[in-house]
């Protein structure tokens, strides 16, 4: 697969899914995204770290209720990569059928 577009820091189960919320939202609150996946905050800040490390997702801190909340959205980097990573799956998909 020299050419292949398959990624894999995106592959991974929770953070193929972080960015398929992420792709579909403008941002995403870290208790939604934590929610969503069933996981606990340590685990998803372990998953955000390596999205970020990459560029593929950042994050706005911002204070409600005196509270610090982070809200999360994935940049243009990180949207190609994950549309050229299941684009590949696709194609993967279809080739074994």
């Amino acid at each position: 697969m020299e050419n292949s577009k398959f990624d894999n820091i995106i592959h991974a189960p929770n953070r193929l899914q972080i960015c398929a919320l992420l792709s579909s939202l403008e941002q995403v609150e870290f208790r939604v995204i934590r929610d969503e996946l069933g996981v606990s905050d340590s685990v998803l800040s372990k998953h955000i770290k390596q999205l970020e490390d990459v560029c593929y997702i950042k994050q706005k801190k911002s204070k409600v209720n005196g509270r610090e909340r982070r809200w999360f959205h994935l940049t243009t980097k990180g949207r190609r990569a994950f549309e050229l990573h299941v684009e590949e799956l696709k194609r993967i998909v279809r080739g074994l059928l």
